[in-house]
């Protein structure tokens, strides 16, 4: 990768950094500068301060389409992605008067959790901006998360006679199956912590630890899952000693647990991790001036969202009932983020086909939307899952940006490979948000 840094003059503490890629740029890093309060005196202007100074009120909508996972890869050398495979008349529709490319959630070479994939998408920095996977867990139920809370998420797996996983998800039970386990897990008890275990969806729950007076817990405590099978959970351990009180406290959980699912085959064990404080963000009113709202299913998606300020819908249960729960917002809002889980799932269990099928379903509720005229219409992922490695990957994910302000590009259809001749290059998803404000005319000029 060829790179060139634009350096300040005496003074300022900040440089914009470019990267020369195939077909595209990529911004490394920005910052802008202007006078600090003390006379003669710069500062580093950060990306949400320079958008606080910009964005101007407008009567127009945004829709952000998130396929979670949507980036592939092709099963043989030289074939299609499961998004090349599908037939998708209407995003390639979307991608012909459209602009497209590829984004990186958080920077080359780096494996995105869906925690720092959206909150790029809405507009936050990553790397800043650091949440567990607990946390947002919790905030999906609606859990009153306290400042004496470690939130994590927990996954009921399948362990062997030797204690071994042999399925991190235990086959994705039913959520009644979940609620049962959670109801045993409910009688353990820790000396000096209090836990609460609530039920998400699937193999999925969360538990909460709160500590007693003179026991403050710290969150930074390593997962307990391993990320793949054959091999144990993997024993807590703390960073710092209010985080050692932390592991503690979750190893004596597993350890109970272990105990009392053990004849609970294949819900018989579970790992924990994302171990997270409430953390303190500014919302997407403050910074970006949007009246936001979440159309999403998966609770952790909408506890993502409440952590930003988004309010957030009763969505049902389908992606058809999803687009109508847009429909009847539509005059509330200013920005819609519409979440769609099943692309990822299906990459997930490497099923090449039935992510193809996902994506088709996804394709034929687009006429709805555009039906509705937003001003800007956003298809994209939050991070690649391609049915090959059955996991995320650090592949930068097809994005296409639909506006009437849209400068036209050669593309003419919605793929990876196809995304790469895109004019919007490779970016970092970071800035999709800003790019999206700017062509729903909600952004001033910046400068003289």
């Amino acid at each position: 990768m060829l790179g060139f840094s634009l350096l300040c003059w005496p003074g300022m503490r900040s440089s914009l950094t470019f990267g020369l890629v195939p077909f595209g740029w990529i911004m490394a890093s920005v910052c802008y500068c202007t006078l600090d309060p003390q006379p003669d005196k710069l500062h580093a202007m950060e990306l949400h301060d320079l958008i606080r100074g910009l964005h101007e009120p407008a009567d127009t909508k945004i829709v952000l389409f998130v396929a979670d996972g949507l980036g592939g890869l092709p099963i043989e050398p030289n074939g299609k992605t499961e998004l090349e495979s599908a037939r998708t008349p209407n995003l390639d529709a979307l991608a012909r008067e459209g602009a497209c490319g590829l984004s990186i959630p958080v920077l080359p070479g780096i494996t995105p959790g869906s925690g720092p994939g959206h909150l790029a998408l809405f507009g936050y920095d990553p790397l800043r901006y650091r949440v567990g996977r607990g946390i947002l867990e919790a905030l999906g139920i609606n859990f009153p998360v306290g400042p004496r809370d470690v939130a994590a998420r927990g996954n009921f797996c399948s362990v062997d006679a030797a204690g071994l996983i042999t399925d991190r998800r235990a086959g994705r039970p039913p959520t009644e199956r979940c609620q049962a386990m959670c109801r045993l897990l409910q009688q353990v008890r820790v000396p000096d912590v209090e836990i609460f275990v609530e039920p998400v969806r699937e193999h999925r729950f969360v538990a909460v630890f709160r500590g007693g007076s003179g026991h403050d817990l710290g969150d930074a405590v390593n997962d307990t899952d391993p990320q793949q099978t054959g091999h144990r959970p993997v024993a807590a351990k703390g960073a710092d000693p209010n985080s050692e009180i932390t592991a503690r406290a979750v190893n004596a959980f597993v350890a109970e647990a272990a105990r009392l699912l053990h004849d609970q085959a294949p819900t018989n064990m579970v790992t924990l991790r994302g171990f997270a404080r409430y953390p303190k963000i500014d919302t997407m009113q403050e910074v970006y001036g949007l009246r936001a709202v979440a159309v999403a299913v998966y609770p952790m998606y909408r506890g993502l969202a409440r952590l930003v300020g988004m309010e957030v819908a009763d969505a049902g249960a389908t992606l058809a009932d999803q687009v109508e729960t847009l429909r009847q917002l539509w005059h509330q809002y200013d920005f819609f983020f519409l979440h769609y889980k099943y692309t990822d799932s299906t990459g997930e269990d490497g099923n090449f086909a039935a992510k193809v099928e996902m994506i088709e379903h996804l394709d034929q509720e687009l006429p709805k939307i555009r039906a509705l005229d937003p001003d800007v219409l956003i298809v994209t992922g939050d991070h690649s899952t391609p049915s090959k490695l059955r996991s995320h990957s650090w592949h930068p994910v097809p994005t296409l940006l639909w506006s009437p302000t849209c400068r036209p590009d050669p593309v003419t259809e919605f793929g990876e490979s196809y995304c790469l001749h895109g004019g919007l290059g490779q970016f970092r998803a970071k800035y999709l948000l800003p790019l999206a404000m700017a062509h729903a005319r909600r952004l001033g000029k910046f400068g003289a």
